[in-house]
């Protein structure tokens, strides 16, 4: 063999070799998930520990197989920057959790990379999708129905507490349209069952603090905590402030209920 049909040779077997390479190079490339919270990584702990469960039932590992982008936003304003954030990392796909202000973030943020949500109130009427049997669009989801029951939620306090007169209740104000729901659900529910409602609103842990320290001078016969993500990452707060002042209080969620809430 000449030198230089030698040397055509061996460049083309080092071709050959670096083909699979490059193939696994790519195959390596792992997806990554945009994960989207109105909510902060500490309190959310318990949620995130079972979304890495379900994601490991369909076969899907953290840095095994599939890479997560956490953007944690406790303060509602910070969600346009964070989605956009993601967005621009080109993620395979959006995953928003702790509310529908999330979801409605990621939805503004892109017309093309798939979303993932889970909302507390119907997502057609939020304008999330355009129908339940056809999301279209690139979003899709689960409604878990939380919002829609609460009159339920505020019926079943009073069945508990009969002689229940004057119920609080406490609403984040930045979390706008839950808050909107939530007001005019625990409004007619409490004309209708005669139930005096005053409303107080909080939206940082010094204003869960002051709503609680009137509660100590005014006295309700119940606290009534709307659905919010931020509610819920403060119910180690709630749930202490209520039993300091035995105060009985219910909420729709089960994660307060468990450190110390009366019911959910």
């Amino acid at each position: 063999m000449s030198h230089m049909r030698r040397r055509q040779f061996i460049t083309l077997l080092g071709g050959a070799a670096a083909w699979p390479l490059t193939a696994g190079a790519q195959q390596a490339a792992m997806p990554v998930v945009g994960f989207l919270s109105g909510a902060l990584p500490g309190p959310y702990a318990p949620f995130a520990a079972a979304y890495h469960r379900g994601l490991k039932e369909t076969g899907y590992v953290e840095g095994e197989n599939v890479a997560i982008d956490y953007r944690w936003a406790e303060q509602m304003e910070r969600l346009p920057e964070l989605a956009a954030d993601l967005v621009r990392r080109q993620v395979a796909v959006i995953a928003t959790a702790a509310g529908f202000a999330t979801a409605l973030a990621a939805k503004a943020a892109t017309t093309t990379i798939p979303i993932v949500f889970a909302v507390t109130e119907d997502p057609v009427k939020l304008g999330l999708v355009t129908s339940l049997a056809r999301p279209s669009a690139n979003l899709t989801g689960i409604n878990l129905l939380s919002l829609e029951l609460t009159a339920k939620r505020l019926e079943l306090l009073r069945e508990l507490l009969p002689g229940a007169a004057r119920v609080a209740v406490l609403v984040n104000p930045a979390n706008t349209a839950a808050a909107q729901t939530t007001l005019r659900e625990v409004e007619a529910a409490g004309r209708a069952l005669g139930l005096q409602i005053q409303i107080f609103n909080a939206s940082t842990s010094r204003e869960i603090d002051t709503a609680f320290a009137a509660f100590g001078r005014e006295r309700p016969d119940a606290v009534f905590v709307g659905q919010d993500a931020f509610f819920n990452g403060r119910r180690l707060q709630l749930a202490n402030w209520a039993t300091r002042q035995a105060l009985p209080m219910a909420s729709g969620s089960r994660d307060i209920c468990e450190v110390g809430e009366l019911m959910s």
